[in-house]
């Protein structure tokens, strides 16, 4: 299985110009650099993987992350080899996930 890096779309413009703004200590606040509506994103469990994956390695920080729901790790990857809808694994804990927005506010 191939893990890669999450990628999203500004849920209020469709943007991908998207950066996580803090740190998981705080919260999962991400800004659209291109209407600079400010979400969160969250995950939800649907399984557990099986099989192995390579971890790949730390991304740039201000790179769009998640929580576990099952763990509460920000080590959340895409499946790169998903058929849509994409799906989500967690490398900590083997969580097979699906990734969500809240706390949407438009600028």
């Amino acid at each position: 299985m191939n893990l890669v890096p999450i990628s999203v779309a500004c849920p209020q413009c469709g943007s991908a110009d998207v950066i996580y703004s803090c740190k998981p200590e705080c919260c999962f606040n991400h800004v659209c650099n291109n209407c600079f509506t400010t979400f969160e994103l969250e995950t939800t469990r649907v399984g557990e993987v099986t099989e192995n994956f390579e971890i790949p390695p730390e991304s740039d920080p201000s790179a769009p992350t998640a929580p576990c729901a099952r763990c509460g790790e920000a080590r959340v990857f895409a499946m790169g080899n998903a058929v849509p809808p994409p799906q989500y694994v967690c490398a900590a804990c083997k969580a097979l996930l699906t990734l969500g927005y809240t706390e949407i506010a438009p600028a």
